[in-house]
């Protein structure tokens, strides 16, 4: 604690505090001698050089029985500043003056903090799914609470890719973390606001990569950012900020229409990718991830009744879908198709195998749009990703194939981001660029990614041996189970681990329509997981018996609007009837069924409450 000014200015400037929480405690702030009850009965205030605190607390157990003490350590470093943004300050330095504030208002609220926190922790392990899926799933949640991640004074939440590396809510990185907006989606949803449809977008439409540190725009963040707009649309109570927003939002959606210089459905306008370079060409990864982005632009034009927009988006995607298959699928796998003109000059992934060649078709099935790209073709390149691209032990690969970074090891096995199964001499191009490196290399946010498209696939035992090699990489016995790393120290791509526990329970959600449901992708017969809402979270559950099918929604914080519950029939057979229930009384609903997909409506938009549940029985 110090007066001067120019020392509470600086930008490590900061204090701390340690505190117990109970009728028993007894504080020192010097402990010098040793740690006998003696030495600590009275509180000390003076603050001597390398002082030794303790918080001292005693109690009489008795055999069998239990005794708990809570402590709270607390910090406040509030002088946050980048050289490239003008806002500074912590958005905790507005409402905490110094740690001993934060002690004080934690003591306050511990009883509800604690319990909140409980009930979060039971709602997310009482489940059917694997409790080691559960653990990497959503492990990478805590990406949020490390220095990747800050909240300005003014609001604003700025992120770097990984820890100190590197600048600007990149899009082409963070478009794969599908964690923080189903767990903070105001949070999500105040960056698009603030920065991508604020700050980024620039006159054209486009949306620059880093923020104010790079003003260019990424083709596939752009396409990413259009598919996180549509997703935080759905995760929101009503469609207010889509109607608040949408003249932006559509301009983005254009300027993604616009990079098809020859109206073929295929974008090949040469911009930056997140592999670190302008690739030149109709590259299948990012004309399918285009796709998707124009996609989801339709989906969003059609709420708006902007029928002429929407038309012309529909037009783009059967013509990219269509131009795809055709043109960039070689029988086995999609490819990146060379430049007319300069051939394979430049680096690329050419005939190569590309572990996000479908990852237009992976986005799609985040946010309910259903299918993309030809199920059979989809289903061919996975097989190939799975073929060529996983290794149980990726030793020998990275032996013969050097210059990538070594987040697998010998003995450990990965996907692999390229694979050559047709042995070309010069697979990624003439030139001799750096970014090579990146091909054999072992990236869990990209592996994250195949997981999830896996699932959402049918591919499950693909998809779980694929989420386990990662979770075993990063067992602790070896590494930080925390830290998935990339670029840099818990990186934020990492949290793609999120999306494959979306595809587990086939979960979709649309807020602003009263939309939810659930397809599991196993264990469908006793099935059981948490979800997130606009307003609340809770517990669904799913059972068949001879009788039928029960299903459960139950709301264990905040709320929940539901107007459409979408289902599957397990089974083979028609179904005669279905009876909802909430709060004891029986709710008048219709329903059909397409197959095994079942609709079903509630004539009045019902609105769970915390500890509330809707009942469905199918017979």
């Amino acid at each position: 604690i110090t007066d001067n000014e120019t020392v509470r200015q600086s930008p490590d400037f900061g204090n701390l505090a340690f505190a117990g929480i109970g009728t028993n405690m007894v504080a020192a702030a010097t402990l010098n001698e040793s740690a006998a009850t003696s030495k600590i009965k009275n509180f000390v205030s003076d603050v001597s050089i390398n002082p030794v605190g303790v918080i001292h607390t005693s109690s009489r157990i008795k055999p069998s029985a239990s005794f708990t003490s809570d402590f709270i350590i607390s910090w406040h470093v509030p002088n946050l500043s980048f050289k490239d943004i003008p806002d500074k300050g912590r958005y905790y330095a507005n409402q905490f003056k110094d740690a001993g504030e934060v002690i004080a208002y934690i003591a306050r609220k511990f009883r509800f903090l604690k319990s909140a926190t409980l009930q979060w922790q039971k709602t997310w392990y009482d489940s059917t799914l694997p409790w080691w899926f559960l653990e990497r799933t959503f492990i990478n949640t805590s990406i949020l609470a490390t220095t990747t991640c800050h909240r300005m004074a003014s609001g604003r939440y700025y992120a770097w890719e990984g820890v100190g590396c590197c600048a600007g809510n990149c899009l082409h990185v963070w478009q794969y973390a599908h964690a923080a907006a189903r767990i903070f989606p105001a949070l999500e949803k105040d960056e698009r606001t603030r920065i991508d449809l604020g700050i980024a977008l620039l006159d054209d439409g486009g949306i620059s990569f880093r923020a104010e540190a790079d003003r260019r725009p990424a083709i596939d963040g752009q396409a990413g950012t259009i598919l996180r707009i549509y997703r935080e649309h759905q995760m929101s109570r009503d469609d207010t900020w889509l109607k608040s927003h949408w003249d932006k939002i559509k301009r983005t959606v254009q300027f993604l229409i616009k990079q098809d210089k020859n109206k073929d459905g295929m974008e090949d306008t040469p911009l930056e990718n997140t592999l670190d370079a302008v690739w030149r060409g109709e590259i299948a990864w990012i004309v399918g991830l285009a796709i998707a982005g124009v996609r989801a632009g339709q989906a969003m034009a059609e709420e708006m009744n902007d029928s002429a927009f929407a038309e012309a988006c529909k037009e783009y995607v059967e013509k990219g879908k269509n131009n795809m298959e055709k043109e960039l699928f070689n029988g086995e796998y999609f490819i990146h198709r060379a430049d007319s003109q300069i051939g394979k000059k430049e680096i690329g992934s050419y005939n190569t195998c590309h572990i996000d060649q479908v990852y237009g078709q992976s986005w799609a099935w985040q946010v309910g749009l259903g299918r993309v790209l030809d199920k059979e073709k989809t289903m061919s390149a996975l097989r190939a990703l799975w073929k060529y691209n996983y290794m149980p032990d990726v030793g020998p690969y990275i032996k013969n194939h050097p210059g990538g970074r070594f987040y697998a090891l010998a003995g450990e096995g990965g996907m692999v981001m390229n694979t050559n199964p047709k042995k070309d001499d010069k697979p990624y191009g003439e030139a001799k660029a750096w970014q090579i490196g990146y091909f054999s290399e072992c990236m869990s946010g990209f592996e994250h990614q195949v997981a999830a498209h896996l699932m959402a696939e049918g591919m499950v035992e693909e998809s779980l041996i694929l989420t386990r090699t990662i979770h075993d990489r990063y067992h602790a016995h070896k590494r930080n189970p925390f830290n998935e790393i990339e670029c840099s120290d818990h990186y934020s791509r990492a949290m793609a681990s999120y999306g494959t526990f979306i595809t587990a329970c086939g979960f979709t959600y649309h807020g602003p329509k009263g939309q939810i449901g659930f397809v599991p992708a196993f264990s469908k017969e006793n099935f059981r997981a948490p979800f997130t809402a606009a307003e609340g979270w809770g517990t669904y559950s799913q059972k068949k018996d001879s009788n039928g099918q029960a299903h459960m929604i139950s709301v264990k914080h905040g709320s929940l609007a539901i107007r459409e519950v979408n289902l599957e029939k397990i089974g083979e057979g028609e179904i005669k009837s279905i009876l909802a229930v909430a709060g004891g009384q029986k709710i008048p609903v219709t329903f059909s069924q397409n197959g095994v997909q079942i609709k079903i409506i509630i004539g009045t938009l019902k609105r769970l409450q915390t500890n509330e549940s809707l009942f469905l029985t199918i017979a």
